[in-house]
């Protein structure tokens, strides 16, 4: 079975493992996710679930979309993201909990990182830079940034200054510390893309069974 939820970031904190360890974990929010759609084979082509999370007002939602979120009858939702299924039996306006997950489990999570503006190579890529002294002039400045003869053009891809951060990263195999159901919460070990209060993707890992 591939499991998935959507969460909210709500930050980072330490806890005390049994041997009295700190352990650094992100908090992760994750309401009950509505099933709002099941996809199948028959109709769409593939086996998938659309989940819903985090209401909104009626007032704030297009027609189209209240529509879509009124055959589940479970409100309307702030987020809607895809999950795929192996053939799994869902039922549209069923919830999806926390204790999909227990501790120990592995999860990739999938989220938006900081966006940090206009950025030089030295704070973008980890470039050394020159000398600082003796009249250097050439202190956080990228370098050549190809030949002018051959090819006379600069490669794509090429580690230039631009913009930093605010793009999808998905980070794998990190470890299910906590599963408090009753308040909602998961607590992965280590950190995760984004801001706080940044929805994330919570998914089964790909290259760790468990």
């Amino acid at each position: 079975m591939k499991k998935g939820i959507i969460g909210k970031k709500l930050g980072m904190t330490q806890i005390f493992g049994e041997d009295g360890a700190a352990v650094g974990v992100t908090a992760i929010e994750v309401e009950p996710s509505v099933v709002v759609q099941v996809k199948t084979k028959a109709k769409e082509g593939y086996d998938a679930i659309q989940l819903g999370y985090g209401r909104k007002k009626q007032k704030n939602v297009t027609k189209p979309l209240q529509g879509h979120f009124n055959k589940a009858n479970k409100g309307f939702f702030r987020k809607l993201k895809e999950f795929k299924t192996d053939g799994e039996e869902y039922e549209v306006g069923q919830e999806i909990t926390a204790d999909i997950f227990t501790a120990g489990d592995f999860v990739d999570v999938i989220g938006t990182s900081k966006g940090k503006g206009f950025a030089g190579v030295i704070k973008r890529h980890g470039f050394g830079g020159g000398r600082a002294t003796h009249g250097s002039m050439f202190h956080r400045a990228p370098g050549s940034i190809g030949a002018s003869a051959d090819p006379s053009r600069v490669f794509k891809g090429t580690k230039m200054a631009g913009h930093m951060g605010a793009v999808r990263k998905t980070i794998q195999n990190l470890q299910v510390w906590q599963v408090r159901a009753d308040r909602n919460l998961i607590l992965l070990k280590g950190s995760i893309p984004g801001c706080k209060n940044d929805f994330v993707l919570i998914k089964q890992a790909k290259k760790i069974s468990v």
